[in-house]
């Protein structure tokens, strides 16, 4: 009998191994190990790299381990599969009073029990990894090489782009990602639109994003900022205006909420109707502390009692105004502006604002066909107009042709067709409607209280010079001086005239 047992035993362990020699183990097993592997080099990869790459993280993170755990679940099958081909039971039988089978189940357990805390480590890195910039930013370049480099280009570059567009909390997360998963479908099918739509209708509302670290109640007072402007002529002759602009904001319970932050739901709730991109504005609601309504109607087109009651009405917040924070196509008139004051463009050229603006608002096909294109004609200029300043400032004509093909590249996408004209920026009212589509002086309550479009509301011009001449200038305030006399100027907007390109 002691012969017998000893026979049994020495053939239960050979069955095993046998079990494992069928097709679908032997793949899994391969499988499983290459992936492991794979892992392994990828993470080493990632932790060493100064510059995390998005696909190394989507493969190390996301693909190699749905192949190890598709492997490791084939070699089971496969040995069931070899159980039932053989005609053996389907499941073997457990006897733990058998040493062999309690080493076999002390190893299967030790496994499960590592590979469970390597597989929630790894799914912890898979998760960060998914709310990585590199992610977000990188991994769809075609799709979102535009948004990705707005982004480098913002105040915001070092903020990720998760606590804007997710937040915290689990059920923003999930929503993220079930929006994710038709950009990707999207993506991979090439069915996403060109260029990308705004305002983005599904953004968590800006109390629970930008209110983390911007907080309008803790706003006081006003801001001066000091605006440099370049003239088309041949000296590019610079105006300067110094304002004071009331940004406001302040704690209703400590006294009256001022300025530009008065709408911020500080004291008021401001709800408006509007078309799809939010520039035209057809109804605006007030509601003060004390809970008066005050509603606002075009003159011109009033939209009737039952089109307010159907229309979509959204609560006025941040991004109403704030609605380019990180994703800015700065316009090429000011784009120059910029260059010039900070020097990357020479202002010593004669109509290097004309020309530069000229040469980067031209209609391309791509981006290649661009940078070409501005290599070639703004040195041609000087070459033909000006050919002793060609000669004695090459290298300051071929700095500024690096830097127009640097605006170029950040502001532009001929590819995406996208530029400054097809993403409204709402701050202001320079290049854009913004604060003129409520301050037009057009929207009137039935009472007749007008949302006015008195420049002191918003901001207070200290001096205005032109050429280094000062052309106004009081410590209380001055009217702006336009340099071109046109007129009325509460009957135009300077959008009316002012593009962001050639004037």
């Amino acid at each position: 009998m002691a012969d017998e047992g000893v026979n049994e035993s020495n053939v239960e362990a050979p069955d095993k191994k046998r079990l494992m020699r069928n097709p679908i183990s032997l793949i899994g097993m391969a499988m499983a190990i290459v992936a492991a592997a794979n892992i392994l080099f990828l993470f080493l990869i990632d932790v060493m790299s100064a510059h995390p790459n998005a696909y190394v993280g989507i493969l190390g993170y996301m693909i190699m381990p749905g192949f190890l755990v598709t492997g490791l679940l084939m070699i089971p099958i496969g040995m069931f599969w070899e159980r039932r081909r053989q005609g053996q039971p389907s499941l073997p039988t457990l006897d733990f009073n058998s040493p062999a089978q309690r080493s076999s189940m002390a190893f299967v357990l030790s496994f499960v029990v590592v590979f469970l805390m390597l597989s929630a480590a790894g799914s912890y890195r898979a998760y960060e990894f998914t709310d990585s910039v590199q992610f977000c930013g990188e991994l769809c370049h075609t799709v979102m090489h535009p948004e990705f480099t707005a982004y480098q280009q913002s105040p915001h570059a070092r903020v990720a782009c998760v606590e804007c567009h997710v937040g915290s909390g689990a059920s923003w997360y999930v929503k993220s990602k079930m929006s994710g998963l038709r950009q990707v479908y999207a993506a991979t099918f090439n069915t996403f639109p060109r260029p990308i739509p705004s305002p983005v209708k599904n953004l968590r509302p800006a109390a629970q994003t930008c209110e983390q670290c911007h907080w309008p109640s803790k706003f006081w007072g006003a801001q001066l900022k000091t605006i440099n402007h370049f003239g088309y002529d041949e000296k590019n002759t610079q105006r300067t205006i110094n304002v004071l602009v009331k940004t406001g904001g302040g704690d209703a319970n400590n006294g009256q909420a001022t300025g530009i932050h008065w709408h911020m739901n500080i004291a008021n709730k401001i709800s408006y109707i509007s078309d799809e991109k939010r520039q035209n504005i057809t109804y605006v609601k007030a509601v003060g502390r004390d809970g008066e309504v005050t509603e606002y109607f075009p003159k011109d087109a009033p939209p009737s009692a039952d089109q307010i009651a159907k229309s979509e009405k959204r609560t006025m917040d941040c991004v109403d105004c704030h609605n380019r924070p990180s994703h800015i196509y700065t316009p090429p008139d000011r784009s120059v502006d910029n260059a010039l004051i900070s020097g990357r463009i020479d202002v010593s050229l004669p109509y290097a604002k004309q020309q530069a603006v000229t040469v980067l608002t031209k209609d391309y096909k791509t981006t290649d066909e661009a940078l070409k294109t501005i290599a070639a004609e703004f040195p041609k200029y000087y070459a033909t107009t000006y050919p002793q300043i060609a000669q004695h400032k090459s290298q300051q004509i071929n700095t500024a042709v690096t830097e127009l093909q640097r605006i170029f590249k950040t502001t532009t996408f001929p590819e995406m067709k996208l530029d400054w004209k097809t993403h409204p920026n709402n701050i202001g009212h320079f290049y854009y409607s913004g604060c003129f589509r409520c301050h037009d002086g057009n929207h009137v309550s039935k009472t007749g209280k007008v949302i006015s479009k008195d420049c002191t509301i918003c901001h207070t011009i200290l001096s205005q010079d032109e050429g280094g001449v000062q052309m106004a200038g009081a410590a209380s305030g001055v009217a702006f001086k336009h340099p071109v006399d046109i007129g009325d100027l509460s009957q135009v907007n300077c959008s009316d005239c002012h593009t962001g390109g050639p004037q």
